[in-house]
């Protein structure tokens, strides 16, 4: 399949997903002036952020935003956002004003707010419009999770939100989570997955039962020609 790229290591995959994200801005800055990209945490982003910022690339019109964040202050060691400034932002000198966190520290329900609030602004969306990224960064858990979407989650059923504030029992932690209709959406979405405890999970979203409320990385993902999984050989033992 054309949309399944494996690598020899997560180290290949991250350079292969940099390739592909640094491809896909440069096209869309080129169309529209400017380009959105909503990335993902976790351990597998970091050196693709690093790669990133060490490219020859005009990041000037680049604008960030965030998949899912943690409700916790910006210098937090468990923030999404601290993880992208130091390995990405900072490195690559990203314009202070073409980066649009989540704010982890207020409350969880006022953070999902202000971040709705300021896609909206950035976007120009009436009531009731989604937002269109031009790149959206993904990984998936060993349980099928990406963004933060877990298995059995009532959100994974709301398609006509932006972003909401969820708790995330399996790690007694509040995060804020864009929601499925946005991940639907996305121009061009890129999925990084590494490591042999993903290979179950990447069976069954591949080629399981079609049950996004059982295997949520199925969100945008199943028969679409917008998303592009790059996977090591480890994680692509199974499928």
């Amino acid at each position: 399949m054309d949309n399944i790229r494996i690598a020899e290591d997560p180290t290949a995959v991250a350079h292969q997903c940099a390739d592909f994200a640094i491809e896909t801005l440069s096209a869309a800055v080129k169309a529209n002036g400017r380009a959105s990209f909503a990335i993902s945490g976790g351990h597998s982003p970091k050196l693709l952020f690093s790669l990133l910022a060490s490219r020859p690339f005009d990041w000037s019109e680049v604008h960030f935003f965030w998949v899912d964040e943690r409700c916790v202050p910006p210098d937090s060691d468990e923030s999404n956002y601290k993880l992208a400034n130091l390995s990405l932002l900072l490195p690559a000198k990203i314009p202070q004003t073409n980066i649009h966190r989540v704010h982890g520290e207020v409350t969880p329900d006022e953070g999902a707010l202000l971040y709705i609030e300021s896609i909206r602004t950035f976007f120009g969306l009436a009531n009731h419009q989604l937002p269109v990224f031009d790149l959206l960064h993904r990984g998936m858990g060993p349980d099928a999770h990406t963004a933060s979407l877990f298995p059995g989650e009532p959100l994974i059923r709301n398609e006509t939100g932006i972003a909401a504030a969820v708790w995330v029992e399996k790690f007694k932690s509040h995060r804020v989570t864009l929601l499925p209709g946005v991940l639907k959406q996305a121009g061009q979405t890129v999925l990084q997955v590494s490591g042999s405890d993903k290979a179950d999970a990447l069976h069954n979203v591949l080629k399981g039962p079609e049950d996004p409320l059982q295997f949520p990385c199925q969100i945008g993902t199943r028969g679409s020609n917008r998303a592009v999984w790059f996977l090591d050989k480890a994680a692509a033992a199974k499928i």
